[in-house]
């Protein structure tokens, strides 16, 4: 029995001796058994640490969300108010482009089926005279968008109620282009014989400044008439002092500043739907960067 306790006494001092103190080994050496049942504590001890340790790394950030920020979570979802909010500006942003976009080439392609094969549909060159005697010519409407308008001093009150618009659409499409000269107003007379440089300016005068006042003979009255395609029943020898009467058509021609026609503005325009289509048109024209005469 003796020799068992010492060979258990040995084991257990090789197998302790590290983790004992050096009074713990010498207590060891002096009493086995209680050695033996203290070794066999510690190791029980360090193993519920272990146990212990290994439970308590749990990741402690799973605590860390409050209950109001989980409901929020929960209630919400993956969506928030800020995406929703972008999201309904985008698409909106979208749809405004899209209808803006189509409405432009809805104008472009009426204008290019204004344009005729080889020969335009409206306008084409002529040669008149303006109220200081000079020659003007369809190659001075370039640059510009002109808004030519064909009339006679003599009309009893058409013509001067679609002069009061054009003045008033002269001013508003001087705002809206914050004064730029990229819009030209233009004044043939239907009425060559009655109608000289003196008494177009006069006459003009009394709408607005800006309108540009061309006559010329009746054979290039008739001319220019013919390639507006306008109408008008003036006769060609008239005698000094006779009283006739004149009748013509009543629009104002839109023509881009290749003096291409594009759009006609009649009686039932507006100042104010007559300068939002022309804005439209030199937006338009500005947008695809072309250029436009400004001096």
């Amino acid at each position: 029995m003796a020799s068992t306790m010492r060979s258990m006494s040995r084991i257990l001092t090789r197998t302790s001796r590290s983790a004992l103190s050096p009074i713990e080994h010498t207590a060891a050496l002096r009493n086995p058994t209680a050695s033996f049942l203290r070794a066999t504590s510690i190791s029980s001890s360090s193993s519920n640490a272990g146990i212990r340790r290994s439970f308590s790394t749990s990741p402690m950030c799973l605590r860390a969300r409050t209950m109001g920020q989980l409901k929020a979570r929960h209630s919400t979802g993956p969506f928030s108010w800020k995406a929703a909010l972008l999201f309904v500006l985008t698409g909106g942003g979208m749809i405004i482009y899209f209808r803006i976009e189509k409405e432009r080439l809805e104008r472009k392609r009426i204008a290019e089926m204004s344009k005729g094969v080889g020969k335009p549909k409206v306008g084409g060159p002529f040669t008149l005279k303006d109220l200081d005697g000079k020659e003007f010519t369809a190659e001075d409407l370039k640059g510009r968008y002109s808004f030519v308008y064909f009339g006679f001093t003599h009309c009893p009150d058409i013509c001067p109620d679609e002069l009061d618009k054009m003045a008033e659409i002269i001013d508003k499409v001087k705002e809206a282009t914050k004064g730029e000269n990229v819009f030209l107003p233009v004044f043939i007379t239907c009425d060559p014989a009655r109608d000289t440089p003196e008494v177009l300016r006069a006459y003009l005068k009394e709408f607005h400044p800006g309108i540009i006042g061309l006559t010329g003979t009746y054979d290039e009255v008739k001319h220019v008439c013919k390639q507006y395609r306008v109408y008008f029943s003036t006769p060609r020898d008239i005698k000094p002092g006779e009283d006739y009467l004149v009748d013509h058509s009543i629009y104002f021609y839109l023509m881009d500043p290749d003096n291409d026609f594009v759009e006609c503005i009649g009686r039932q325009d507006t100042p104010e739907s007559a300068t939002r289509t022309i804005m439209e048109h030199i937006n338009d024209w500005k947008r695809e960067g072309k250029p436009l005469k400004k001096d």
